[in-house]
């Protein structure tokens, strides 16, 4: 994919919409408590852009936004029809975060390190500890 070339997101239910253009600034994975908790996962696979290379195409009235109030710039954004997380900008920054798994093409970038180690969860494994299927066992 060339850095020029647009890419596409959606959330699970399709309501909401957008499109970016790279290149990325960074492509992270954050084990800290709290993307563990807006994830329900292990950690966050998050990128980011500017702001300037971000559009909306669909939806964006349906965007609910969470700011943690003790936080200096932790937010979530989600669809309030179907409760995926959705980009949203990262305040007091001229950045955009967008959870990668709502990508619809491969973004030519992969994760760069991870974040907050220290802070992993106490059950996590790497996928290369354990037996792999490409469906249900």
């Amino acid at each position: 994919m060339s850095t020029n070339e647009s890419v596409s997101g959606s959330c699970l239910c399709g309501a909401i919409a957008f499109e970016l253009i790279p290149p990325f600034t960074a492509f992270r994975y954050c084990h800290c408590h709290r993307c563990q908790k807006t994830s329900g996962s292990a950690h966050a696979a998050n990128l980011f852009l500017p702001t300037k290379q971000f559009k909306w195409t669909k939806g964006e009235v349906l965007i609910k936004r969470f700011d943690l109030p003790q936080a200096k710039r932790f937010a979530v954004c989600f669809c309030q029809d179907c409760g995926s997380r959705v980009p949203h900008e990262v305040s007091n920054t001229p950045n955009m975060l967008i959870p990668a798994g709502l990508l619809d093409q491969d973004p030519s970038i992969r994760p760069e390190n991870s974040i907050f180690w220290k802070f992993k969860a106490p059950w996590y494994m790497s996928p290369n500890e354990m037996p792999l299927f490409n469906e249900y066992p």
